[in-house]
C-alpha cells in the first residue's frame, strides 16, 4: 500500500526529467507528506494531431471514476490492485486508455508494534534520485457546476500496487518491505514507463504484466530508513520528516 509519500522536486525539474510540457501553468509546492486528496504531479501522453504529446498535470490523489456521484469516493481509491485492475469497475476503463506515471521521491510505510504503537519507515531509491510509480488517471465532471466553469472537470489519479514480495524477489529489498506491509506501490524503470504511458498501446493486460515483471529491477536499489512519528500528522511537512532516526522497536 502507499498512503503517504514525498514529492519535493520542482516543476521545472520534472519537465526536464520526463521531457514533458505543461498544458497550463501549475503551482506545485514541495511536499514531504503527500496525503490522499492532495494535488500531485502526473505524467501522461495524449494523442494530439495524430501524435503523442507528453504532458505534466496536477491531479487529485484518489481516483474518482467518471460515473461517481461525487468525489467522496476518491480517498478510497488512492491505490489500485494490479491483480484485479482489469476487472474492477472503478479502474478497468482507465487502465485501457488513461495510464500515467506518478513521480515521487519516496514513500512511507508503517510497522505495527504492540498495542497502538507504530513505527514509520521511509522507502526511497537513495543517491538523491527519484522514482516513478505506475498510475491511472480519470476525469470527473461535477454536475453542480455550469458549462464553462474551469472547476467543472476534476483530474484524479491512483497508484498501482502489487503483493509483497513479488515472485523471486524474497531476497531483495522486498524482504524488508514484507515486514512492513503486504502491498507495495509498483515502480517503473524508464523503458517500462515509456510503454505504460503510451496511448497507442491498447493491450492493458500486457502492460500490467510488464510493470509487474520489472518491479524487482526497478526497486533493486531502494533503501528503508526508520523516521520520526511526526509524519503521522498530515499537518507536519518539512524535510525533517525523512531524516533517519532510531526505530522505536
Amino acid at each position: 500500500m502507499c498512503g503517504r509519500y514525498v514529492m519535493a522536486r520542482a516543476v521545472g525539474d520534472l519537465l526536464a526529467e520526463f521531457d514533458a510540457q505543461l498544458e497550463e501553468e501549475v503551482h506545485l509546492p514541495p511536499s514531504w507528506n503527500v496525503a490522499p486528496t492532495d494535488a500531485v504531479p502526473i505524467v501522461l501522453e495524449r494523442l494530439i494531431d495524430d501524435g503523442p504529446v507528453r504532458q505534466l498535470h496536477l491531479a487529485r490523489w484518489g481516483l474518482v471514476p467518471s460515473w461517481a456521484k461525487d468525489p467522496g469516493i476518491g480517498p478510497k481509491m488512492i491505490n489500485a490492485r494490479s491483480e484485479t485492475v482489469l476487472e474492477k469497475p472503478a479502474f478497468r476503463k482507465a487502465v485501457k486508455s488513461r495510464r500515467c506515471a506518478v513521480p515521487a521521491d519516496g514513500y512511507y510505510e508503517w510497522k505495527q508494534g504492540t498495542g497502538k504503537a507504530k513505527q514509520p519507515y521511509y522507502v526511497h531509491p537513495g543517491k538523491g534520485s527519484g522514482l516513478v510509480f505506475a498510475g491511472l488517471y480519470e476525469w470527473w465532471k461535477d454536475p453542480s457546476k455550469a458549462d464553462g466553469d474551469p472547476g467543472r472537470w476534476m483530474l484524479s489519479t491512483s497508484i498501482l500496487t502489487a503483493d509483497t514480495p513479488p515472485p523471486g524477489a524474497e531476497s531483495t529489498i522486498f524482504g524488508k518491505l514484507t515486514a512492513l506491509h503486504d502491498r507495495v506501490p509498483l515502480p517503473m524503470d524508464r523503458a517500462t514507463m515509456e510503454s505504460w504511458i503510451d496511448p497507442q498501446i491498447d493491450d492493458a493486460a500486457f502492460l500490467v504484466d510488464l510493470v509487474r515483471a520489472h518491479v524487482k529491477d526497478a526497486a533493486s536499489e531502494w533503501h528503508v530508513d526508520s523516521v520520526g512519528t511526526e509524519v503521522g500528522n498530515v499537518r507536519n511537512n518539512s524535510p525533517e520528516l525523512i531524516r533517519p532516526v532510531e526505530a522505536l522497536f
